[in-house]
């Protein structure tokens, strides 16, 4: 099924019948992805009086709580509220959710005892392509990014000088299949966040991060048309599921 949708002032076909859904979800049946030192998520029912409401035990219902943090256990999207005093809520600052995007796949450098990407590897990714997102799949890409247990383990990162590029190059949605664009444990500096939401300068109050998606080695890299799905919560970050849908040339 194929769709044309006008953006900004050009009309593109894309093929909806097969939308590419890049998230990861909460599955505290499985083995969670997770980060931050925290314990995994939990998905229990509400009880009332002693009695657990559950269809299997005996409600006419299931009423579960949800147990979780964004920032540890999901694919989500966050706002410069991150890391700023006020909480600044992505919810009210993402009004926009079709965005042109690039696919890029990166094979991380080793520097100083640490795997980066760096600018010169997303400067030949997108050369002098103009896109809103940019989509950032790593290398090795295998499944168990899904389920991969990321405290303690210093994960590849995005650097300064890379973020940097990617904001002064006007990418307003960055995307990327790590637990953080940032070193795991840098003195509380988060280079790559402040870096990209300029909050040195004129603050970036439209730009988001999305962390932790994981895109299939089916994808190929290139052009797609991205809708960026959010749940509505006022919060510095939401629980997102971003979904690619393939251009059709």
């Amino acid at each position: 099924m194929k769709a044309i949708i006008e953006y900004n002032s050009r009309k593109i076909t894309v093929d909806i019948s097969n939308p590419i859904d890049i998230s990861i979800p909460i599955d505290p049946k499985k083995k969670n992805v997770n980060a931050l030192y925290i314990e995994g998520p939990k998905i229990f029912p509400q009880e009332f009086d002693g009695e657990v409401v559950k269809v299997s035990e005996g409600a006419v219902v299931n009423f579960n709580n949800i147990h979780f943090n964004p920032h540890s256990h999901i694919t989500h999207t966050e706002c410069v509220g991150f890391i700023t005093d006020k909480v600044h809520s992505v919810n009210k600052n993402l009004k926009y959710f079709i965005f042109l995007a690039e696919v890029v796949t990166i094979a991380p450098l080793f520097h100083n005892g640490d795997f980066i990407i760096g600018v010169k590897q997303l400067t030949r990714a997108l050369r002098n392509k103009k896109r809103d997102a940019i989509v950032i799949r790593t290398l090795p890409n295998l499944e168990d990014k899904k389920s991969m247990q990321y405290s303690n383990t210093n994960p590849t990162y995005l650097s300064e000088k890379a973020a940097i590029y990617l904001r002064e190059k006007g990418i307003k949605h960055l995307l990327i299949d790590l637990p953080s664009v940032d070193k795991e444990k840098d003195e509380g500096k988060l280079l790559s966040h402040n870096a990209f939401w300029n909050t040195a300068g004129k603050v970036r109050m439209d730009a988001t991060i999305t962390e932790f998606i994981y895109v299939p080695n089916t994808v190929e890299d290139g052009e797609y048309l991205l809708n960026l799905m959010i749940a509505p919560f006022e919060n510095d970050a939401t629980p997102s599921k971003p979904v690619l849908y393939e251009i059709i040339k």
